[in-house]
């Protein structure tokens, strides 16, 4: 029987030895037709289901959902998972280096791009799509989907837009005992927006520019309260895996799955349903299998698992999304620079911490804090997470060590500019306020 301390015990087996943590990368890109740019439909000519199929012809092996609808493919350790309507995510397998994680993320694209000229597809890595709207998109034939897509607009009013018209990098990272997952767990939180602002990449909607550097996050915001944003509970100084537990079993549910079927649990909450005291499943009990898939239904800025997820930023193009993985590696793989960030930001306030979250999507490395600028706070970090990648001292086979990755990011803040800045400047100077020329400049 599935009780409180079993649920502890799961956050705990992702403990590993300081030798051996990983680093996990999961990006996400729109996959649209090159002719019209309007996103693939999952059963079309050319559409999702012909890309899997090409991909299975190359070893993929594919996911079933209700035994026969291909819905994500796996190779090895690494998955395509098909995200809410048709973008593509590739969940990269726990890896040692960002060599190793470059070339993962290189290799996915450069397979994508040669089926691309066969079934006419470009790949886009923005934030939100710049010129779509909601009825553009069509869902994925995930059951999942269409319990989250009825649940959505009464909990906020841009569910739909997140599920849809949004994409993103999240990087995953691991932690060597409670105490280790505590600290980075509080300094990727107070740092989520610093994510936000280096990458900010979706200032577009509906071929208009927003005054958002990332819309993305706004979706975010306007989502469902219960289960994103900032996590106060995590500053508290009780704060452990138990006490993740407990919010977790209190978030509601969305679904369960039994015998390849999807039940709608929305609003329920996983405590009663552990509990047996679940009116919609009176004879049914939760297992560990549910509270796994329950936890990939909470959406904070950064999220526990078995390892620490950031979901802050917006997905990038080719030359920031290295960059992403590294930025963190830097900062929290090594122990010196850990600590050093850490003393940076013992003093931010949780009013801080909010300030920070309501306005980097708005101002981005303009955002004012602290008698500067966010960007003095970008640079400083960027500095230091140089001097963690340079003390790993993981050299590639080309002799540079893993602070290659952050040359374009470091071009960027000298010059004071995220990816949203960048298109800014181009939507304002040279594309004649038209986002026409993203689909040509900024596809992978």
């Amino acid at each position: 029987m599935l009780n409180k301390k079993k649920l502890i015990e799961y956050f705990e087996k992702g403990i590993k030895n300081t030798s051996k943590l990983k680093i996990g990368t999961e990006h996400e890109k729109f996959i649209l037709n090159k002719t019209s740019l309007k996103p693939l439909i999952y059963d079309e000519k050319d559409g999702i289901l012909d890309v899997f199929k090409s991909l299975i012809d190359l070893g993929w092996k594919p996911i079933y959902e209700e035994g026969e609808k291909i819905v994500g493919l796996k190779y090895g350790q690494q998955n395509i998972s098909l995200e809410p309507a048709g973008q593509f995510e590739l969940s990269g397998q726990p890896l040692d280096n960002i060599h190793q994680t470059c070339d993962e993320i290189t290799s996915h694209l450069n397979q994508m791009k040669k089926i691309s000229l066969k079934h006419n597809f470009i790949l886009l890595g923005m934030g939100v799509e710049p010129s779509k709207n909601l009825k553009d998109f069509s869902l994925m034939p995930k059951e999942r989907y269409n319990i989250m897509s009825n649940y959505m607009p009464k909990v906020g009013m841009n569910g739909l837009d997140m599920m849809k018209r949004t994409c993103s990098t999240q990087v995953n990272l691991d932690f060597s005992s409670e105490k280790d997952m505590i600290k980075k767990f509080r300094v990727l939180l107070s740092l989520e927006s610093l994510g936000t602002s280096i990458f900010a990449n979706s200032p577009f909607d509906n071929e208009t520019l927003q005054s958002y550097k990332s819309l993305r996050s706004l979706y975010w915001m306007n989502t469902d309260n219960q289960r994103t944003g900032i996590l106060p509970f995590v500053f508290n100084d009780n704060f452990n895996f138990e006490t993740y537990v407990d919010y977790a079993l209190d978030v509601p549910m969305y679904f369960i799955k039994r015998n390849q079927n999807y039940i709608d649990m929305t609003g329920c909450s996983f405590r009663k349903f552990m509990e047996g005291k679940l009116e919609k499943v009176p004879n049914d009990k939760a297992t560990l299998d549910d509270w796994q898939n329950h936890l990939t239904t909470l959406f904070p800025q950064v999220r526990l698992k078995q390892y620490l997820e950031l979901r802050s930023m917006d997905a990038c193009s080719w030359n920031e999304i290295c960059g992403q993985p590294a930025f963190w590696t830097g900062i929290l793989y090594d122990n010196d620079c850990l600590d050093e960030v850490n003393n940076i930001i013992k003093d931010w306030t949780l009013e801080d911490k909010f300030f920070l979250y309501k306005n980097a999507p708005i101002y981005g490395l303009d955002t004012p804090f602290k008698k500067g600028k966010l960007i003095d706070i970008a640079r400083l970090l960027l500095k230091i997470s140089q001097t963690g990648l340079k003390n790993r001292n993981f050299v590639s086979k080309g002799g540079y060590d893993e602070r290659h990755y952050l040359k374009n990011i470091e071009i960027n803040l000298e010059n004071n500019l995220s990816p949203a800045d960048k298109l800014i400047n181009k939507y304002n100077q040279d594309w004649g306020k038209s986002t026409k020329n993203i689909y040509k400049e900024n596809i992978f």
